[in-house]
């Protein structure tokens, strides 16, 4: 997959491409990425960074990194991504203005959207401009209660099973693998303290069965309150495994929630709920 930040940088060709923001990269942007698809072009992808809402004084929390994104559109089996810089200056741009830079710019014949997508300056742009202009517009109706906005919210609730139901996976955190204080390896059960991303979800605190590097994880979300800690942290406990993540990047599945965070009356309890927690996270089932 070949990915590019200018449309200049994409070899000549005629394309289908799908365009938006794809944040999640959820099952209702896989349906417009086969529209494009099937219009039997080169496939391609335009997308946004950083998120449009974002620079135009929004908030929001982010369901997967730029590069989780491009991982995700790879196993797509995409063939170009186009990655435009969303600022101040390519919001103010005219929509035909941006259809011909950014769409035509990139040999782009057929279209595919989500049918509420809106482009350029005041988000005037839409399909039926595109149709005018001269592209094979696919529109894609949207999926019933997909939405990454509805995502963020069953993420944000702690409920990932439902969240995992609307992706087509398990929602997912990652970070780099950074030293912690040592009090899992010191107890039995070492982790892997994630470095997130500023801007990344991260759901409610609590324990977690998931998955990450090939084998089942519980994961602790939470700011450790048996040791009276203060810094939020996402600690992963890679079960049968022995080794040194540090500095590796980590994507962590959340399957299910296991239990809430909370300070035990000792460290024996402590222990013995550890060793619980990685007997449901082997009998859990992964979700979506």
């Amino acid at each position: 997959m070949n990915v590019a930040r200018e449309p200049a940088e994409l070899a000549e060709a005629q394309r289908a491409i799908a365009v938006g923001t794809f944040d999640g990269v959820h099952r209702g942007h896989l349906r417009v990425i086969d529209a494009a698809r099937s219009a039997g072009l080169r496939t391609g992808v335009v997308t946004f960074d950083p998120h449009p809402r974002v620079v135009l004084g929004g908030q929001v929390e982010l369901l997967a990194t730029l590069q989780r994104r491009l991982e995700l559109f790879d196993e797509t089996g995409v063939d170009d991504v186009l990655v435009i810089r969303f600022d101040e200056r390519l919001a103010e741009l005219l929509p035909a203005e941006f259809a011909e830079r950014m769409l035509r710019g990139i040999g782009a014949e057929t279209v595919a959207a989500g049918e509420t997508f809106r482009f350029g300056r005041g988000r005037e742009g839409d399909l039926a401009l595109l149709e005018r202009l001269g592209f094979d517009v696919r529109r894609v109706p949207l999926v019933e209660n997909v939405s990454s906005s509805r995502i963020r919210q069953l993420v944000h609730a702690g409920e990932t099973e439902a969240a995992a139901a609307l992706l087509g996976r398990p929602p997912e955190v990652e970070g780099i693998v950074v030293r912690g204080d040592g009090r899992g390896r010191e107890l039995g059960f070492p982790t892997a303290n994630l470095d997130v991303p500023e801007g990344l979800l991260v759901p409610p605190d609590g324990v977690y069965a998931g998955w990450s590097h090939d084998r089942r994880a519980a994961v602790s979300i939470g700011t450790n309150p048996h040791f009276d800690g203060v810094e939020r942290r996402v600690e992963a406990h890679l079960l049968d495994f022995d080794g040194d993540l540090y500095g590796e990047r980590l994507i962590v599945e959340l399957w299910s929630p296991i239990r809430e965070q909370r300070r035990f009356d000792s460290l024996e309890e402590l222990v013995a709920a550890i060793d619980d927690d990685v007997k449901r996270t082997r009998a859990a089932r992964r979700p979506g």
